[in-house]
């Protein structure tokens, strides 16, 4: 078995084929871009949600559903580059960086947890998955396949570190190796990187590629603000939310990225009609 489920993309542009030689790592063609999103529908959203059903939804839970929206209908963004090539997934996965700290000294480290397929679930799955798999993470819980992996990566010479990653990205992507075997977990990362800055008090940052990732998407979701918004023609104060993107421009462009803001715009602004069905919601005031 691969390490990821992936078919061929035979036809490329010309730019595509030429950014293909121009830039030959990660490091190289990042390109980035900000959207702002209402927000005053999308907290209705919530709170409806949260009534009706006694599970504690967030706007992480809603972008899950809303980014894998993205991918299945920008399917040339679910991609990997392997031997300067470009392949597409066949499944859609997130991963989603959790804040750590330790109990100890306080200090602050980075994991994660993967949402597979979540344009597929609903959004009572992905919520309990979601904090459960985060639970397990900020517990340390060694049965998590990526906490394993980290604690072995630990015990590596920090001389050799760079060398061993850059290994393991060519096992497990450019020859797709499946290395469950030896503790790394399938496709660990997936197809785009999404992290909660708002839930650090950001309002906003951009976040730099991981090349050994292969992930040629990563998605920054500043904090829900006040901000000043014209409603009926008149200014009003109302809830916005900022995005900022970070593309391998190897993989995605303008096009790509239009394509992505019209369905993020679309999940957000009308949040009742995109995502799940909310059984007998209770009434609330209208936004504004």
């Amino acid at each position: 078995m691969p390490n990821i489920e992936l078919s061929g993309r035979a036809r490329l542009s010309p730019f595509r084929h030429i950014s293909l030689g121009t830039w030959k790592t990660a490091y190289d063609p990042s390109i980035y871009g900000a959207l702002t999103l209402p927000m005053d529908e999308t907290l209705r959203y919530l709170e409806a949600f949260r009534a009706a059903t006694g599970l504690r939804l967030t706007v992480t839970h809603l972008m899950a559903k809303a980014m894998g929206a993205v991918l299945q209908g920008v399917p040339e963004a679910n991609a990997i580059l392997r031997w300067n090539r470009i392949y597409l997934r066949r499944e859609i996965g997130l991963f989603f960086q959790v804040a750590i700290e330790d109990p100890t000294t306080g200090a602050i480290d980075l994991s994660g947890v993967k949402v597979d397929a979540p344009e597929r679930k609903p959004l009572a799955d992905i919520v309990t998955e979601f904090e459960r798999n985060a639970a397990k993470v900020r517990a340390r819980d060694k049965t998590q396949a990526l906490e394993r992996s980290r604690g072995g990566l630990l015990r590596i010479p920090g001389a050799m570190i760079g060398w061993t990653m850059r290994l393991l990205s060519f096992l497990n992507y450019t020859l797709n190796l499946d290395l469950g075997w030896a503790g790394i977990p399938r496709d660990p990362f997936g197809g785009a990187m999404i992290t909660n800055i708002g839930s650090l008090g950001l309002q906003g940052a951009y976040v730099p590629l991981v090349p050994f990732s292969r992930v040629p998407i990563l998605v920054a979701m500043g904090s829900v603000d006040d901000a000043p918004v014209v409603r009926e023609g008149k200014l009003a104060v109302g809830k916005t939310m900022q995005l900022f993107a970070t593309f391998d421009h190897r993989v995605v462009d303008g096009v790509h990225a239009a394509k992505m803001v019209k369905i993020l715009r679309a999940w957000f602004e009308r949040p009742f009609e995109h995502f799940d069905a909310i059984p007998n919601p209770p009434a609330l005031p209208p936004a504004g």
